[in-house]
């Protein structure tokens, strides 16, 4: 197993409907932090092996609420970057079988 591992990409904030709902038929929404990058971060992270993320993030407390997640799994992010305003979203619905 690896002993270091820095990985780089977009960090994505996750809007998902609760329960089975559709978007169509959501007002609210539970909200999540991840990405595929830095999910296999935290999961080698939980491993035992150590991580560093890399990626560029809003300087806002959004962008700290992205840092705090990220150290809380373990993840280092001694090299991220700040700037800008926004983070990129992705939404999402849990599949009640086949749709």
């Amino acid at each position: 197993m690896p002993r270091n591992v820095i990985t780089f990409g977009e960090l994505l904030l996750t809007l998902t409907t609760p329960g089975y709902g559709r978007i169509s038929q959501a007002q609210i929404y539970l909200a999540n932090l991840g990405g595929a990058e830095a999910n296999v971060a935290v999961s080698l992270a939980n491993f035992g092996v150590s991580t560093e993320h890399v990626s560029r993030i809003p300087r806002n407390p959004m962008g700290q609420n992205v840092l705090m997640n990220l150290r809380m799994f373990g993840v280092g992010t001694n090299h991220m970057l700040t700037g800008g305003n926004r983070l990129g979203l992705c939404f999402a619905e849990k599949g009640n079988g086949v749709r």
